[in-house]
């Protein structure tokens, strides 16, 4: 048995290009005998048509044939099927036509007449090159579909309507505002426009507007010349010039200044930019994705933002509907996040109280998903008993049992609901883990210490669970 052949298994398919009937027929039968499946074609044009009916790992090409040359055809075969191994094989090989080849592609290059044993071991690192190519391809495919966009959790139907729009114009060119209160994902969502875009390969720049002192904003935008202004002290590249090519993301835009609103129209428009304190316009080319929590219809009313910006801008419109219109999403949110977190600190995600879910749904979040992820943050490091004071604030009516006095202080009351709902998640662990401390102080994610205190403050026994 041939070397590299496990067990008879083949090597993989090959596709043999040659003009040389007798070159075809050998070279077969030796590549057969060292484990590859060989198809052979006797020119360029046959090899395609081999190549749009099968699915080869590797070729093997002659470089001189009568109707394509070996190197037209590899340039060929790369634009149909992109980092497929070509081979190449000529009996005039001189230092110029290696390295044109390598060059323009080619994994490799031989000289007739042809060591077969060569040629074999040459096309097993090819084949196995390729495999792996594929299987990270594929393995890549595979995470973005099962990861769906990222951290952007949710099948409510106003989630699959944003989406469809993502899909729809993510590799489109044209500017996209997102529209939707604080936390409710709009740099996740562009991020996710740009990783369905042409400009993937590019990174993604990201800029907070409502973060730069406006003083600074046009050096930020565009950058500076050395010696610009006072403390320029080296040259600047700006955002744009950062994302030239790529997705530029301009978070909070209605927080934009005036005067740099004009500048940034005049780029958005002429797709050029000119840094302080220098004299030469620069080209960019640069996909537009910007954010905001405010009414700009609003603004542009009050005067405080410009029309013409505001109408270049809203190009493709997407809504981010807030948390507590998609209370749907919820149970999936809370597994996604709190699995998480569990995963970053090396803890058991804790194990939420029947009525967590009933208080989540009838809590308004203030600050939607971005809230609910540090809340899940803080219940993996703390325990429920740390995020119930939050939710039980918000429930209309305490949990079952004698009802709060609704002539207390607000604050007593509140302390009074947070105490009942924490006691019920006690008694159900005690309940679900039969009295097992340890594993109640796991559930709840909690020190044991803190548990038996909480334990003799509400009467609580573990005997009585047993």
């Amino acid at each position: 048995m041939r070397p590299g052949r496990e067990g008879g298994a083949p090597e993989g398919l090959v596709l043999l290009v040659d003009d040389d009937p007798g070159t075809r027929k050998v070279a077969r039968a030796n590549l057969s005998l060292e484990g590859f499946d060989v198809l052979v074609a006797s020119g360029g044009a046959e090899a395609l048509e081999r190549l749009a009916a099968s699915d080869p790992l590797a070729i093997v090409s002659d470089l001189k044939m009568p109707d394509v040359d070996g190197i037209t055809l590899m340039q060929r075969v790369h634009a149909l099927r992109p980092g497929l191994p070509v081979v190449l094989v000529t009996a005039h090989a001189t230092v110029e036509t290696a390295v044109e080849a390598m060059r323009k592609g080619a994994l490799h290059y031989l000289t007739k007449p042809i060591r077969y044993d060569e040629l074999a071991l040459v096309l097993r690192h090819a084949v196995a090159h390729e495999r792996q190519r594929r299987d990270v391809t594929r393995l890549h495919g595979e995470l973005e579909r099962a990861a769906g966009f990222e951290e952007i959790v949710g099948a409510s139907p106003a989630m699959a309507e944003v989406f469809a729009m993502v899909e729809q114009v993510a590799d489109a060119d044209a500017t996209v505002l997102l529209r939707g209160e604080t936390g409710t994902g709009k740099e996740l969502v562009a991020r996710a426009l740009h990783r369905r875009s042409r400009r993937r390969e590019m990174p993604f720049v990201a800029v907070n507007c409502t973060a730069i002192p406006r003083d600074l904003m046009e050096s930020e935008f565009f950058g500076h010349e050395k010696g610009a202004f006072t403390g320029a002290v080296a040259r600047r590249i700006g955002r744009f010039e950062q994302a030239n090519g790529s997705t530029l993301f301009l978070d909070e835009v209605g927080d934009l200044d005036l005067a740099i609103q004009a500048k940034l129209l005049r780029v958005l428009q002429e797709q050029e930019l000119t840094r302080v304190g220098a004299k030469d316009a620069i080209k960019v080319d640069v996909r537009i994705v910007a954010a905001t929590n405010r009414g700009l219809e609003e603004l542009v009313k009050d005067g405080r933002f410009r029309d013409d910006l505001y109408y270049r801008l809203n190009v493709i419109p997407i809504r981010l509907p807030p948390l507590r219109e998609r209370t749907g999403d919820l149970p999936a949110l809370l597994e996604h996040f709190l699995g998480s977190f569990a995963a970053r600190y090396g803890r058991a995600a804790p194990i939420a109280p029947p009525d967590l879910l009933a208080a989540a749904r009838a809590y308004p979040w203030p600050g939607n998903v971005r809230e609910l992820r540090n809340l899940c943050e803080r219940a993996v490091l703390m325990g429920w008993a740390a995020v119930a004071p939050i939710l039980g604030a918000a429930r209309e009516a305490p949990a079952a049992g004698a009802p709060v006095d609704t002539g207390l202080p607000l604050l007593e009351a509140r302390a009074r609901i947070v105490e009942r709902f924490e006691r019920e998640y006690l008694v159900r662990l005690l309940t679900e883990h039969k009295g097992k401390v340890g594993e109640v102080a796991r559930a709840a994610g909690i020190a044991e210490r803190n548990l038996y205190e909480k334990m003799k403050a509400y009467g609580l026994s573990r005997d009585d669970y047993r």
